[in-house]
């Protein structure tokens, strides 16, 4: 999969199924609560829309990579 969100009671998590895309935008990140493969942030305070843009621009260069190598 490409990225994945999902809507819980207290929060959303936004997936880019990348724990090295996490590590690579650690910095536009200090806001949200991260672990290894997720991004949590308040319903009322999305994540940027264009941070999601270049996290799923990435996550499409980290895909394209694999498929050169396979």
């Amino acid at each position: 999969g490409l990225v994945a969100y999902a809507a819980f009671k207290e929060h959303c998590s936004f997936f880019p199924m990348s724990g090295r895309l996490i590590e690579e935008f650690a910095e536009e990140l200090k806001a949200y609560k991260t672990s290894k493969g997720t991004i949590q942030f308040a319903i009322d305070k999305p994540l940027p829309a264009a941070l999601v843009k270049k996290m799923v621009r990435a996550r499409i260069a980290q895909n394209e990579m694999k498929k050169t190598m396979a």
